[in-house]
């Protein structure tokens, strides 16, 4: 199962997907066709798929903060800001010590990849060694990465005990950090200029910053328009948006990243899809920090890409699957509203499962650049197997079950139908990953 465009799914049944030693899908033939009987005849390592699981794309996690793994979905009933003092930044402050730090990315980075997760964009702390040792870990066990060191020197969006002592230090920083992240040397891992959001940079060190992306190369990932709170103490202090305040700090580029942006104007949108930025869409996560609900559809219908984030530990679920099921939920919610006397009725804003796993997966791809997301010649072999229970609902309409033979071929006669939906959003809510390849390696 596989998604070429926002609102369309493909299912490949009885096919040969033949990848080279390099982990580039050189083919993608039906079983019966020459070139697929020679792919098998010839091939040094055959994987055949059982009646109950399926392959998808791997899972892109376009916003993480790693220090955050120990505070998985904790501290969800209070806001932002306090969330952030009260709780993050002292856990954070704590990657100073990199064998705490290290131990921490040891167990995080193989337990994303069980759930799925291929390439993961990470926030790390404002650690330099803590951050090289994020890169270093993501290499280690085959997880394709883009590492962030923080960089946060304002004095009232930070506490003392946690920030840079200055712009000229957090740029000085996050340039050794991007030098030591590519000296680990890995075709997987690349560094991201991460200032952590406005409230927690000057405007010299936003400035820094994106002339030092702009010099290295590197792309750029902050927070952005995430909830009242930041919403207003960045139009307080720049007198404009978010998103037009990154913009004149020259952050907002291609291929950037901006986390949430559930408060993005429509002219933020349009300024966006013309450098080519966009959005990590963080559905659970939002529910809890943002006061509002993303407009995926909105985004996609303006040309914005968007790519599906869990935003650890905000969103309490390190599960792309679970955040992509989720953001089917809330627009949902966005389309009726929440107040029966007041129903919204923005048919326009809501999504099913095909578009969530789009976003999950090519949107993600395309959102960072990246030759993965599809199931295609010429694209890089990240992918996932996953398992299903029979007796768990997975099913066709007619009564057959979702598997080989009869029911896939029928799936392949009809691409993009309902049928076919409501069996991936079972899938998507019901299927263990079994295993997992990055590169063409199994990595799980």
């Amino acid at each position: 199962y596989h998604t070429p465009r926002v609102d369309r799914l493909d299912v490949l049944a009885d096919h040969v997907i033949a990848v080279d030693t390099e982990g580039v899908i050189v083919d993608v033939a039906p079983l019966g066709d020459r070139r697929a009987s020679e792919h098998v005849s010839s091939t040094r390592r055959l994987v055949r798929l059982g009646e109950s699981e399926r392959l998808l794309p791997g899972l892109i996690d376009t916003h993480i903060h790693a220090p955050q793994w120990p505070q998985l979905g904790t501290g969800l009933d209070l806001d932002l800001e306090r969330w952030l003092f009260d709780l993050t930044f002292p856990l954070e402050a704590r990657c100073a010590d990199v064998a705490y730090a290290t131990a921490l990315w040891h167990d995080m980075v193989p337990t994303l990849l069980r759930v799925g997760t291929t390439t993961a964009v990470y926030h790390a702390s404002n650690h330099v060694a803590a951050t090289t040792a994020l890169a270093e870990v993501c290499a280690h066990y085959g997880q394709r990465a883009l590492v962030g060191r923080v960089a946060m020197d304002h004095r009232d969006g930070t506490p003392e005990y946690y920030r840079d002592s200055d712009a000229v230090a957090a740029v000085a920083a996050s340039a050794r950090s991007i030098d030591e992240i590519r000296a680990v040397g890995s075709s997987l891992v690349d560094a991201i200029v991460t200032p952590r959001f406005i409230p927690a940079c000057s405007d010299a060190a936003l400035v820094g910053l994106a002339e030092l992306a702009n010099a290295t190369g590197a792309r750029v990932q902050t927070h952005c328009a995430e909830s009242d709170w930041e919403h207003s103490a960045v139009l307080a202090r720049t007198g404009c948006r978010d998103a037009q305040a990154l913009d004149r700090f020259g952050l907002l580029a291609d291929h950037t990243v901006l986390a949430h942006g559930t408060h993005l104007h429509d002219d933020d949108l349009t300024r966006m899809a013309a450098v080519g930025a966009g959005v990590a869409h963080c559905p659970l996560s939002n529910s809890y920090f943002a006061n509002a609900v993303f407009g995926a559809r909105r985004a996609i219908t303006a040309g914005v890409r968007v790519g599906l984030g869990t935003d650890v530990a905000g969103g309490p679920s390190a599960s792309l699957w679970h955040n992509a099921a989720h953001a089917v939920t809330v627009s949902q919610m966005l389309t009726d509203g929440v107040d029966p006397a007041g129903a919204e009725g923005r048919s326009p804003a809501r999504i099913d499962a095909s578009t969530a796993m789009w976003m999950a997966t090519l949107g993600g791809a395309d959102l960072l650049g990246l030759p993965v997301g599809l199931i295609e010649v010429g694209r890089r072999f990240d992918a996932i197997e996953v398992r299903y229970d029979p007796a768990s609902g997975v099913r066709d309409t007619d009564g057959g079950t979702a598997n080989g033979g009869h029911a896939a071929n029928d799936d392949h006669a009809a691409n993009d139908d309902h049928a076919a939906r409501l069996r991936l959003e079972r899938l998507m809510r019901s299927a263990e990953v079994c295993r997992v390849w990055v590169d063409g390696i199994a990595v799980v």
